[in-house]
């Protein structure tokens, strides 16, 4: 440690809530929608567990220790450390997974720059414990900066330096290289969790967090839950408005994500991990959630959602005013498993038919309606039961009205009810039903109690589909 922070962007951002709170999340944010998270970093070598194996490992009693032991042999002999000439990314072709990222329909891309295991994953000028001087020596972020950009996609990134002040604790409780001042760049501080962070720690964070910025210019910063900690406040205010106003330097429109409480709610974006909201939100917001349920980096057991379930959740999400940040998690040698890669072509093929009812658009008066209910809050996705063709999802763009049908019909008929006339949810007469992906004509009726559509024989798409609704001229 021992970066000093720079100073003060220029601008019209100053370290205070009162004046971040004028922050407006940017255009492509708000109209992009989808986007990817990777988690990527020597926790895929040993492919164990999750990405918190770097943890575990120290952790005495868990799982993750007892295999570390069997497998590699005590910590004191080998330790995290010892598995960084094993990340080698010797397959790492950034064009590739921006080409395939593109293919998936995202519009922004954010890798992990350092996770809690204080192996930062681009060139950092604060410590020798990063992948441009060890493991690939190659700057891994700086290279995918520049891919992402060649096809048109925003980059972001995220930091998750904070948790690194406790994250090796447990090495420090039994005999392991957590306590070898030698290594101390790479597992320190190593402090209890319920002690608050130093000066120097600090410091240190706003430095590295600054200079993320300044070398790869994101456009979307994503922080975890430990900067909502007291000590961190004023330097979370230091580096919003450093940021703002380096954005506006740079004349792109940029955003911070946060969790729980750690921002005023229009200061950033409010992001819930693996979790959504229950109704629409007046502020623009976003779910992180992975394709795997059981990890957010590489494992050798991974346990896949469906792409007809991220499908539906990203509806519901779009929805009620949010984006989705689907994340993957490649291989320590650079390639992006085949069940990652499958998940995420399926999405956008998907989204090659039905896109124009996402991309661009804006929450209706309601969001939707259905049997099927989604709870509010942090670690909610997997415990819903699975969507229905009874479950339909409202967005508009302008004065078109779409309806997202969150599972074919297998009837082939739909009724939706939140379109009935004794609403008078929507006003207008309707003047066609169209079906997206779809030539051939929808044959609809609409009464009192719902909007009625046959849909073709012909399904456009696998997953949900989409009826596009437009009002009589």
């Amino acid at each position: 440690m021992g970066g000093k922070p720079p100073k003060m962007a220029e601008g019209r951002f100053e370290p205070t809530w009162e004046s971040l709170e004028q922050f407006k999340p940017p255009a492509w944010y708000v109209d992009g929608k989808f986007g990817i998270f990777i988690h990527w970093g020597v926790y895929s070598v040993p492919a164990f567990g999750n990405e918190w194996y770097p943890r575990n490992m120290y952790q005495q009693g868990s799982r993750e220790f007892e295999h570390h032991v069997k497998t590699y042999g005590p910590q004191e002999k080998f330790g995290y450390k010892d598995f960084i000439p094993m990340f080698k990314a010797e397959k790492y072709d950034p064009a590739a997974w921006a080409n395939l990222f593109r293919r998936a329909g995202a519009k922004f891309v954010v890798p992990v720059a350092e996770h809690h295991d204080g192996f930062a994953m681009y060139d950092c000028s604060f410590s020798e414990w990063c992948a441009a001087k060890m493991g690939p020596r190659r700057d891994l972020i700086g290279e995918l900066a520049r891919a992402c950009r060649d096809e048109w996609l925003t980059f972001g990134l995220s930091s998750h330096r904070a948790e690194h002040w406790w994250f090796f604790d447990g090495g420090m409780k039994f005999p392991s290289d957590v306590a070898d001042p030698r290594y101390a760049g790479l597992y320190g501080p190593a402090q209890p969790r319920e002690m608050q962070p130093n000066e120097e720690f600090l410091d240190d964070w706003l430095a590295r967090t600054c200079e993320l910025v300044d070398k790869y210019q994101p456009q979307l910063v994503w922080f975890d839950w430990w900067i909502e900690q007291p000590a961190f406040a004023p330097y979370v205010r230091r580096f919003a408005a450093y940021y703002y106003n380096r954005g506006a330097q740079w004349g792109r429109g940029v955003a911070i994500n946060y969790k729980l409480k750690a921002f005023p709610p229009t200061a950033a974006v409010y992001d819930i991990e693996r979790g959504q909201l229950d109704d629409i939100s007046p502020q623009f917001w976003q779910t992180d959630t992975a394709v795997a349920k059981n990890s957010w980096g590489y494992v050798s057991d991974p346990d896949y959602k469906t792409a007809d379930q991220v499908i539906g959740d990203l509806a519901d999400i779009v929805s009620k005013n949010g984006a989705l940040l689907l994340n993957i998690g490649p291989r320590p040698d650079g390639t992006i498993p085949e069940g990652d890669e499958r998940i995420l072509l399926d999405i956008g093929r998907w989204l090659w038919v039905n896109g124009e009812a996402i991309y661009g658009t804006r929450p209706w008066k309601v969001y939707g309606e259905g049997p099927t209910q989604v709870a509010s809050g942090l670690f909610t996705d997997t415990k819903r039961s699975a969507f229905t063709s009874r479950d339909v999802r409202f967005t508009t763009k302008g004065d078109v009205l779409y309806a997202i049908v969150l599972a074919w019909p297998e009837a082939g008929e739909v009724a939706i009810q939140s379109l009935g006339s004794a609403l008078r949810l929507y006003q207008r007469e309707i003047g066609g039903v169209q079906l997206l992906g779809s030539r051939e004509p929808v044959a609809w009726t609409r009464d009192e109690a719902a909007l009625r559509a046959k849909l073709p024989a012909q399904r456009p798409c696998e997953s949900a589909c989409v009826l596009k609704i437009t009002p009589k001229r």
